[in-house]
């Protein structure tokens, strides 16, 4: 086959690959799901197994521990995240007109010169509303995702199932897989998915210890020093943090104005939130992601950022589940496609005689 017939081919069954998740995506959420926890939990039971226990045992097992743990997890802490998720909303309002009242404040001249002197009354309230709003579509657009599938429910129940079967053969699903590449280009294609797998795994496992591992440490330092909210905010700065820097500085920003709005005048407060989060911050850049994530797996902060805004408003929820491995795989691509392009007579400008 000459190269433009294997460019053809691979380029046909890429817009119909495409095609058909954008046709079916509705009802794929459990069945990625499923996948997703799978490929998470395939190092442990490869562990487990190591140590002499059977694999349809050490997947039961596995499986029904996970199950476990998320419902425990939802029975404690979904309903206090809900509570405080409705106070907070209620109280956007009053924060918004405390946070009017300290920029106009008369007897802070420099900040009115900060913000600027023709400030409007209604800015604040006007910029919350606008805030709530997009967050609203953004949120409206994940749930229409995940609802269309039928419920919730669908993918607590079908995911584990899904995830049990592939757990149990993953190692049969790769070797099949092996045995269909072109074998022309099969070490190359081995080479390429081994990276993808460092990529992927080094980012989504380490990344995802790393959030929980900040999610407790702000939830405890932000409910010991008595932040309003803290539990929730706390928690979201955690899992933001799955998104190196930006996820972090926003729920920093978020805790240290509503420290202000609750705390004002009284400084201590203030920089014990702020100190928070810089001995969180630094616990994450010199131990936690040096020892979890690795050096570095090729996913920039901002690719990252795109890539989940990007899918999830493609794809709703499932977007999110395929964003992080779709932007890894797609990063080993284009640097595998830019390295051909720097050793080839296009880059350097020979002539083909």
């Amino acid at each position: 086959m000459t190269l433009q017939r294997q460019v053809l081919f691979w380029g046909a069954s890429l817009l119909v690959f495409i095609a058909l998740v954008w046709l079916l995506h509705q009802v794929l959420l459990p069945f990625v799901a499923g996948m997703a926890l799978a490929y998470l939990l395939d190092p442990l039971a490869n562990r487990i197994e190591r140590l002499g226990v059977n694999r349809l045992l050490a997947t039961f097992i596995m499986i029904v521990v996970f199950a476990l743990v998320l419902v425990l997890l939802a029975i404690l802490i979904v309903p206090l995240l809900a509570a405080q998720a409705t106070a907070f909303i209620e109280n956007i309002p009053a924060y918004s007109a405390r946070l009017q009242a300290l920029i106009t404040d008369p007897s802070r001249p420099w900040l009115s010169k900060l913000v600027g002197s023709g400030f409007p009354d209604l800015q604040v309230g006007a910029f919350v509303k606008d805030a709530a709003g997009a967050s609203a579509v953004f949120l409206g657009s994940l749930w229409s995702g995940g609802q269309a599938v039928a419920s919730l429910v669908s993918l607590f129940v079908i995911a584990p199932v899904v995830a049990f079967y592939l757990l149990l053969d993953w190692h049969r699903m790769v070797a099949a897989i092996d045995r269909w590449l072109p074998r022309d280009h099969a070490d190359t294609i081995r080479a390429l998915a081994r990276e993808i797998d460092r990529a992927v795994a080094g980012f989504v496992r380490g990344q995802t210890l790393v959030s929980l591992i900040l999610g407790v440490c702000y939830v405890v330092g932000f409910v010991s020093i008595g932040l309003h909210f803290g539990l929730l905010i706390g928690l979201c700065t955690g899992l933001a943090s799955f998104i190196p820097y930006v996820g972090t500085f926003a729920g920093m920003v978020v805790a240290l104005i509503v420290a202000v709005l609750q705390f004002w005048p009284d400084w201590m407060p203030i920089l014990a939130v702020l100190g928070v989060g810089v001995v969180a911050g630094a616990l994450e850049s010199y131990v936690l992601s040096p020892y979890l994530v690795g050096p570095s797996v090729g996913l920039h902060p901002v690719w990252l950022m795109f890539a989940l805004f990007a899918f999830a408003s493609l794809f709703g929820f499932l977007g999110l589940i395929v964003a992080i491995p779709l932007s890894a795989a797609v990063g080993v691509l284009v640097r595998f496609a830019l390295k051909q392009y720097l050793t080839s007579r296009v880059y350097s400008g020979s002539r083909i005689s």
